[in-house]
């Protein structure tokens, strides 16, 4: 398991610089991105600067760039092996405590 402990703002920001570094290697301008994007200049200056956009203009660049196929996995639901599936039901299965004699005796 690997534990991320970026704040969501430094996720923002270095998600930023990934869009900037992938736009300067596919040798595009911020203004031939926008234009690709369908969004204002402003906003990729935004989105590089400091990753602070909205998920809508993020998504139309990335698109714009063919790293529409990355998305493909972002938040989709783990695949469990049927042993994994198994052992997560016997878990999810409601247990009861064995009645004592104890409690047996105050029944009568």
């Amino acid at each position: 398991m690997t534990f991320i402990l970026n704040t969501p703002t430094e996720t923002c920001a270095q998600l930023g610089v990934r869009a900037r570094n992938m736009r300067l290697a596919l040798n595009l301008t911020q203004a031939d991105l926008a234009s690709r994007a369908g969004v204002s200049g402003g906003a990729v200056r935004k989105l590089e600067a400091d990753g602070q956009t909205t998920l809508a203009t993020f998504v139309k660049c990335a698109c714009a760039m063919g790293a529409a196929s990355e998305f493909e996995t972002l938040l989709a639901p783990r695949t469990m092996s049927i042993a994994q599936m198994e052992k997560n039901a016997a878990v999810l299965q409601r247990k009861r405590a064995r009645r004592t004699t104890a409690d047996t005796v105050l029944r009568r």
